[in-house]
């Protein structure tokens, strides 16, 4: 891609409001534009980065055996009646149509899921099964903030499964949670799973999967040596405390939330008569549980996690490009068309390769401008062609998580890029 051919490009100045790295760079490099407060359009470099995230995501749901369909944001307001809902959570939007007929807009998904798996259930033979979309949610949160990490209006991956017993729900349970380190790990991401409360959705404990930064909003007393962590709100440690499952010393750490699942047990199952014949003939309640993600809020993480004071690092996994080819202009003709010829068969053998490259092309920008583009969309590689390289026959090679530039000679670029992207 050309970056001349971009309408979203970066802007020199930060938004002035703010108020985290992922507010600044997001926007100022061009990837989202914040329409009011909480609700964005993503651009096409943000756009290549929530489609990537949100395969990977796919990957790993459908690797579990669940099958994706696609539900309605509109929800009737029925439905939330008869999980007690409508009235007693604060966080949905409510409407009506002209005939004053009531609905929400959907900040999640159970009231939908499991009136509709009910009319496909019949015995035990139906079960276990599991579904999950992805799909854009709305809350009404009374203080949206953080750029991406707690919008009005947001991307969420949720997952539901059906069970015939707690034994077969808890398994699986715990299949999503490696499951979810997995796609946290693949994106990027060093991730703690924290036991938390239910919350709205369930009695129950759950657990949550914190990205852990400094710029994250929740207390986690967590293990500095094994798996074990807990949300402050639930903490039955502190600070220097003994873990309980291994004896090392509890630490307090900061992490931004970025997933969850629930074990719902016969919550919703009660509330909508959802029901299966069981071996013996027998009427008896399906068991359920609840996994969720959200993707976009995942960006803002994983850009949290990952930018210095110059702008994003995105990891290979999810960035909008591989390789920031950048030329730079000569006066001399003969030598300018050497460069740009140079970069287009760079590009043209490259994109041949799946490798997916943004070449600034620009004209009237300095070198200074392009390199600091360079660093604040931040993509893995920058390959630049300039007159200086082409008189070693080379190109200049500087990895955005480096510090340090080389030369790689014009033969072998390819096959060096091509490693580097593995």
């Amino acid at each position: 891609m050309k970056y001349s051919n971009c309408f979203a490009k970066t802007s020199k100045m930060a938004p002035a409001d703010a108020d985290s790295a992922n507010a600044k760079f997001l926007v100022q490099a061009g990837f989202v534009d914040q329409t009011m407060a909480g609700v964005y359009t993503w651009l096409p470099f943000g756009l290549s980065v929530l489609r990537k995230v949100e395969q990977i995501v796919r990957e790993e749901m459908n690797a579990l055996g669940a099958l994706e369909i696609f539900m309605p944001s509109l929800h009737p307001k029925e439905f939330w009646e008869a999980t007690n809902r409508w009235d007693n959570v604060g966080f949905h939007f409510k409407t009506h149509s002209q005939t004053d007929k009531d609905y929400a807009l959907g900040a999640s998904h159970e009231e939908v899921v499991t009136p509709l798996v009910k009319k496909f259930i019949e015995s035990y033979k139906s079960l276990p099964f599991a579904t999950y979309q992805i799909n854009t949610k709305f809350r009404d949160e009374l203080r949206a903030k953080s750029g991406v990490l707690r919008g009005r209006e947001f991307r969420m991956k949720d997952m539901y499964s059906f069970h015939t017993n707690q034994e077969d729900l808890s398994a699986f349970y715990q299949k999503t949670l490696e499951a979810y380190v997995r796609a946290y790990n693949r994106c990027g991401l060093n991730v703690k799973v924290a036991e938390a409360s239910g919350g709205v959705f369930t009695k129950n404990m759950s657990h949550e999967f914190q990205a852990l930064t400094d710029a994250g909003e929740d207390t986690i007393l967590a293990c500095s040596k094994c798996e074990f962590g807990q949300n402050v709100e639930v903490a039955t440690v502190k600070d220097g405390d003994a873990c309980p499952k291994c004896g090392s010393s509890i630490v307090t750490v900061k992490g931004i939330e970025i997933g969850n699942i629930f074990d719902l047990g016969t919550k919703y199952s009660d509330a909508f008569d959802l029901n299966f014949t069981d071996e013996n003939g027998e009427r008896k309640k399906v068991l359920m549980g609840c996994y969720g993600i959200g993707t976009s809020r995942l960006v803002g993480a994983i850009v949290e996690a990952c930018h210095d004071e110059k702008g994003m690092i995105w990891p290979k996994s999810v960035a909008p490009f591989q390789v920031h080819l950048v030329t730079l202009n000569s006066k001399d003709d003969a030598v300018r068309e050497n460069i740009m010829g140079t970069a287009d068969d760079l590009v043209r053998d490259l994109e041949a390769q799946g490798v997916e490259v943004l070449w600034d092309d620009r004209e009237d920008v300095s070198p200074g401008a392009k390199f600091a583009d360079a660093d604040l969309i931040g993509a893995p590689l920058r390959v630049i062609v300039s007159e200086k390289s082409l008189k070693e026959e080379s190109v200049e090679w500087k990895e955005r998580a480096g510090t340090e530039s080389r030369l790689v000679k014009l033969a072998d670029v390819l096959e060096e890029i091509k490693e580097f992207v593995k």
